[in-house]
């Protein structure tokens, strides 16, 4: 077990260092900009290359963590994102492309990590442990934001130039790699009692396009197949459509509604806001799952779903009150992103115990895909093409045309809050239809082979056991007699 916290430790240290990375260029954004030549619509390419990529090789590193070594997958992905990033700190000011694309590529070895590292956790605890410990894991990205904001102010201080910035954190990720060497990789589905069979799947199942192809395939049936995940999947994406809109523009928003207030110091304040807020939101998302779970089991959702409609009027008065009164404004938004973020750690712990080990890195992976597709990728633009939109047609100021626009964001959370309550209809027929999978997992056999003993299974012997469940029926498993 100690070995378990081990892991789990270095595990939460790798997340907060990529959180530390995704923030670090923000906190020395206008030094980029002068630094490059670059206007403040290309600097905000740097994010969204970051993004793209990130969201782009998710799934593939989703499959390969299903199939492969977790631990190897860690480990490589950490150190390219160390590499990647530290040499990005070198390129010269006529380099501009070159620096966009060691941050594309800054978002593939991100991928890498953040699609299996949930898993492992998974496959180290279970039950309400397992809550625990995905809740310490997601304190990273409230906590790792803020510090990434910080470090780059700081080091850029210290040094007399922003490049630094981009080298204190490399350091640390090589560190981190050393460090992860020394962990012995859980058996998927062990600590659940089910056998592991996904190495031997990648040895046979592997061979050729086509059974690659039909791989992937029954892994996206199986997914679709699963309410509870669909419906969380799209909840989360409107939360990360909201969250992605505050985060690029509230501090704009906010400067422009007070234009006595530096940059800086709107920047610090929401950095902090966004920091100990969304802190908080995680505490209460996991007390409020393990308090109320315990009691009713469909609680999960109902948390998630809490947590996104509470913020609906916080939000919107935190933009109605930011010109009248900025300080009311600040406490708003505050509350506002601390209960955004109760669904972290509830979100991906529903994912955890609704799909079979070894299909969880896959789920991961298109949550990840579908979250920042139409999520945080591309709110930022559409609150900008509304803005833009609306101080066109007319004299409206450009704070007005953002307030406006900005009351998107509180409507698409009304959206996300139903689709978790929907999600509560189907939570328990979901979460008993995978403790069934897991329980005959050791007569399992995936698309016509059998993965224990390495041998074909005639089309005659195939067949989909009936208790399974009519949601699951999607999933084509055979069942070895």
């Amino acid at each position: 077990m100690s070995h378990s916290y081990y892991i789990v430790a270095v595990l939460v240290a790798i997340n907060l260092l990529n959180y530390m990375d995704r923030f670090t260029i923000a906190g020395v954004l206008v030094e980029v900009q002068e630094y490059f030549d670059i206007n403040a619509a290309t600097a905000g390419l740097l994010q969204t290359s970051f993004i793209v990529s990130y969201m782009v090789f998710s799934p593939l590193f989703g499959f390969l963590g299903d199939r492969f070594s977790r631990k190897l997958i860690v480990i490589l992905g950490v150190l390219f994102w160390s590499i990647v990033t530290l040499s990005s700190s070198f390129v010269r000011p006529h380099h501009t492309i070159l620096f966009f694309l060691f941050r594309a590529l800054v978002g593939i070895g991100e991928a890498s990590y953040a699609t299996v590292a949930p898993t492992l956790i998974a496959d180290l605890f279970i039950g309400s442990q397992r809550s625990t410990m995905l809740a310490i894991f997601y304190f990273a990205i409230p906590v790792g934001s803020g510090l990434g904001y910080i470090t780059g102010i700081s080091m850029k201080n210290i040094f007399g130039h922003w490049t630094y910035a981009l080298r204190f954190t490399p350091i640390l990720g090589m560190i981190s790699v050393i460090g992860f060497m020394f962990v012995k990789e859980p058996i998927r589905g062990e600590i659940e009692q089910t056998r592991e069979h996904s190495s031997r799947e990648s040895n046979t199942q592997i061979r050729n396009v086509r059974s690659l192809l039909q791989s992937i395939k029954q892994d996206i049936l199986y997914l679709i197949s699963i309410p509870t995940y669909i419906y969380c999947t799209l909840g989360f994406t409107c939360v990360c459509f909201s969250v992605g809109s505050l985060a690029w523009w509230a501090p704009t928003f906010m400067q422009t509604a007070n234009s006595d207030s530096s940059q800086a110091k709107v920047g610090l304040i929401f950095g902090i806001i966004a920091c100990v807020g969304g802190l908080v939101g995680v505490l209460i998302g996991y007390g409020g799952s393990k308090y109320f779970r315990s009691r009713y089991p469909t609680a999960d959702p109902w948390v998630c779903a809490s947590g996104v409609l509470l913020s609906v009027p916080f939000s919107a008065i935190a933009i109605g009150f930011a010109r009248i009164s900025p300080t009311t404004a600040w406490i708003f938004m505050f509350l506002a992103i601390t209960f955004l973020s109760t669904n972290w750690s509830v979100v991906a712990d529903i994912s955890l115990y609704i799909i079979v080990p070894h299909r969880r890195s896959t789920a991961q992976s298109l949550q990840i895909l579908t979250s920042h597709i139409l999520g945080d990728a591309s709110s930022p633009f559409i609150i900008g093409a509304i803005s833009d939109a609306l101080k066109n047609d007319g004299d409206m100021s450009k704070f007005y045309s953002l307030m406006y626009a900005l009351y998107l964001t509180p409507i698409i959370l009304i959206l996300g809050g139903i689709f978790f309550a929907f999600s509560a209809r189907y939570i328990l027929d979901d979460e008993h239809n995978c403790k069934k999978m897991i329980s005959s997992d050791n007569n399992v056999s995936i698309d016509g082979i059998d993965l224990f003993n390495n041998n074909n299974i005639s089309d005659s012997d195939e067949k989909i056991t009936d208790n399974i469940g009519f949601t699951n029926k999607l999933y084509m498993l055979n069942y070895q007699e």
